[in-house]
C-alpha cells in the first residue's frame, strides 16, 4: 500500500498527517512531491492560523523511502526532499511538528523545517546520512545548525545515532515534551494571537532583509490587529483577532 499525505482543517488548525504505516511512515517520492502543493492549498485557506505536521499510527516519519534514493538525495541541492522542506519553511503561519515514535533522516528534516517541535515521551530522533553514505543537503544542514547550534549539529551528523526525547530536549532539538491535549492547548493559544504579529515575528526570525523589516513595520502601523490589541488591553479583555 502506497503512502499518502492527508490534510484536515479543524476550526483554525490545519493538520497534515503522514500516512505510510506499514513502513513507519517513510516518505515515498510521490509524497515528497505532493507536500508543496498541499501546503500551498492550506496557505491559501484564510481559516488556517496554525499548521500541525504529524504521522499516523503513533510514528512521525522514519525517513525517505530508500527505494527512491536517487530522487530524494540526487547529489545536489534541488530535490523532491529539499523542495518539500522549503515549502514547509515558507508556510506563512506558525508550524508545529508533533513527533511520536520515530523522526529519522528525512523525518527529522521535516520536523526541523517546522517552527516548533513538540514530542511525545516515546519520540526518537536521528540524522543518519553518515551511516548511508549520503551527502546531507546543505540547506538542511544549515537549518539543523540554526535549531541546535554547530556543535550539536555535528554531534548528530557525525554519530548518526538516534537520541530519545530527553536527550533531544537537552540538545535543543525538541521545544517541549507534550501530550496531544497539551498540543491542542498550545495551538489554541497560538491561534488566538494576532496573525499579523506572528507573521512578522516569523519573517524577522528567518530574515534580516531591510525590505522585509520595513514591509512588516509598515503593515503593523496600519493593522486593525494593533487597534484591537491595544483596545482590548485598556478594556481588560482578551483581544479578538
Amino acid at each position: 500500500m502506497m503512502g499518502f499525505l492527508a490534510s484536515a482543517v479543524d476550526g483554525v488548525v490545519a493538520t497534515v498527517t503522514i500516512t505510510n504505516e506499514r513502513k513507519r511512515n517513510v516518505m515515498t517520492a510521490d509524497m515528497w512531491r505532493a507536500l508543496p502543493e498541499l501546503l500551498s492549498a492550506l496557505a491559501a485557506d484564510e481559516r488556517v492560523r496554525v499548521l500541525v505536521l504529524r504521522g499516523a499510527g503513533g510514528t512521525f516519519c522514519a525517513g525517505a523511502d530508500l527505494a527512491n534514493i536517487e530522487e530524494a538525495y540526487p547529489g545536489g541541492e534541488d530535490s523532491i526532499v529539499t523542495r518539500a522542506e522549503a515549502a514547509l519553511v515558507a508556510f506563512p503561519r506558525p508550524t508545529i511538528a508533533y513527533v511520536e515514535g520515530y523522526a529519522i533522516g528525512g523525518g527529522c528534516q521535516l520536523a526541523v523545517a517546522c517552527d516548533l517541535r513538540f514530542a511525545a515521551a516515546d519520540a526518537v530522533f536521528g540524522v543518519p546520512p553518515g551511516k548511508l553514505g549520503i551527502v546531507y543537503p546543505a540547506a538542511s544542514t544549515r537549518r539543523l545548525v540554526s535549531v541546535v547550534g554547530p556543535a550539536v549539529a555535528k554531534y548528530l551528523l557525525f554519530s548518526g545515532d538516534p537520541v530519545g526525547v530527553a536527550r533531544a530536549v537537552a540538545l535543543g532539538l525538541v521545544t517541549e515534551v507534550a501530550t496531544p491535549e497539551r498540543l491542542a492547548e498550545f495551538t489554541a493559544t497560538v491561534a488566538s494571537r494576532s496573525p499579523m504579529s506572528l507573521a512578522a515575528a516569523k519573517a524577522f526570525v528567518e530574515s534580516d532583509d531591510p525590505a522585509v523589516v520595513e514591509h512588516w513595520h509598515r503593515i503593523g502601523v496600519a493593522s486593525p490587529d494593533r487597534v484591537e490589541g491595544v483596545t482590548a488591553f485598556h478594556e481588560k479583555r482578551a483581544a479578538r483577532f
